[in-house]
């Protein structure tokens, strides 16, 4: 089994993910960046797994979901109450929050 087009394929996503939260304004748009980082590490994690023959890797995955789950919930819960105060998902418009 070939690993590299696993690995180019993480990397892509990651790069996209990467330039999503550095780029976007949008607290929704950042917040699906992040989720597409952790599932790119995800595809590195299954890759690795399944070269090396044991499931260490899948069983971090387990953990990576769980992990990306709480922060959706949390994070959606935040941006809620957010927009809820400010009337914007703009990520400029969070100095409001300041004390």
């Amino acid at each position: 089994m070939n690993i590299t087009p696993y690995l180019l394929l993480a990397g892509f996503l990651f790069s996209i993910g990467l330039i999503g939260v550095l780029t976007r304004r949008s607290i929704i748009l950042v917040f699906l960046s992040a989720e597409l980082m952790l599932n790119s590490c995800n595809i590195v994690f299954l890759a690795f797994s399944r070269i090396l023959q044991n499931y260490e890797g899948a069983i971090m995955v387990l953990f990576v979901l769980a992990l990306s789950a709480a922060e959706a919930a949390v994070g959606t819960a935040i941006v809620v109450s957010f927009i809820r105060k400010t009337g914007s998902s703009e990520i400029d418009s969070a100095n409001l929050m300041r004390w």
